[in-house]
């Protein structure tokens, strides 16, 4: 199957997803996230294909999600490290594990959850906010194109 090019879309979700939207690429950032940099760890914890994992490292570097550097022990390897627009994905995932623990689990099914490390509580909710902090509803939000950025029919299809 022949992936279609989002990397020319108005919508910056389907902008977003055509660079990082498979699974293993996100699934290699959250471990990236948590401080694996090998390849063979990456490949351990994710029991990955090593074609697959090559390929997604690879196009995470091309985009410049990751880079790579010589492995830190000095071994001839190297390893990888997020960048800062890496690291920007960290809300991304964050919203997706909290979707997932609001949807996808019984009560009593056993997970992991995100906790803040001074108090050992979980991480509050992600909500949708208005500049003044103010909570929004799907309701109170619109897609409008950005003034003196080119019109396109393509605007307002993501929400």
């Amino acid at each position: 199957m022949r992936k279609t090019n989002l990397s020319e879309a108005t919508c910056p979700v389907a902008r977003s997803l055509g660079e990082v939207g498979d699974w293993w690429s996100l699934l290699i950032v959250r471990d990236a996230l948590s401080g694996v940099s090998r390849f063979s760890d990456f490949q351990r914890s994710l029991g990955c294909a090593r074609n697959i994992l090559s390929t997604r490292l690879s196009k995470l570097v091309e985009t410049g999600v990751m880079v790579t550097e010589p492995a830190s022990d000095g071994s001839p390897y190297h390893q990888y490290r997020l960048t800062e627009k890496g690291k920007a994905l960290r809300v991304a995932l964050v919203a997706l594990r909290q979707w997932g623990e609001a949807h996808l689990f019984d009560d009593e099914e056993e997970r992991l959850q995100l906790v803040d490390v001074r108090d050992g509580k979980p991480v509050a909710r992600l909500e949708m906010r208005a500049h003044d902090g103010r909570v929004l509803s799907l309701d109170e939000v619109e897609i409008q194109p950005v003034p003196g950025a080119a019109r396109s029919s393509d605007r307002g299809r993501s929400r």
